[in-house]
């Protein structure tokens, strides 16, 4: 399924989307508006690199990167629901994770959280992409993401 059909099937529901980014730094928000008449579904998109813009732009709380890292579900859903609630779109994707080079034992490279907030809830989940290099991870995060986008609308 195209991003095209997507936003026509978005429009047709009434349904609004905004991201929250961390490791893609704006690429899902790149890839949501480049089809005309994207502004009739995406609201608007935060990039929030640093903790301290999570916390700011987002609401993310300072115990939950002090007790699980920037990368985790627990943030990924604070940044999800953060930026539903601040920008009034019917839904919000989030994504904050180890691009690379690097990581560690714990959080290799490519780990990426993501988190959708829709209005009946928000759903976390954890994708280790492997060390693909800082391009590979970060465009499979903008895939997946879109994926997650996709089913949340529905066939």
């Amino acid at each position: 399924m195209s991003w095209l059909s997507f936003q026509q099937r978005a429009l047709a529901a009434g349904i609004t989307v905004a991201t929250a980014e961390s490791c893609t730094g704006g690429l899902i928000s790149a890839a949501l508006t480049d089809n005309a008449g994207s502004s009739k579904v995406y609201e608007r998109g935060f990039v929030t690199y640093s903790n301290a813009a999570k916390r700011e732009m987002l609401g993310v709380r300072q115990d939950a990167l002090d007790a699980h890292g920037a990368v985790s579900e627990p943030v990924a859903r604070q940044m999800a629901e953060g930026a539903r609630e601040r920008s009034g779109a019917t839904l919000a994707i989030s994504v904050t994770g180890i691009a690379g080079p690097g990581g560690s034992e714990h959080k290799p490279e490519g780990r990426v959280c993501f988190g959708l907030a829709t209005p009946t809830g928000t759903y976390t989940e954890t994708v280790d992409f492997g060390p693909l290099g800082r391009d590979g991870v970060r465009r499979a995060t903008v895939a997946h993401a879109l994926t997650l986008l996709q089913a949340a609308v529905g066939p």
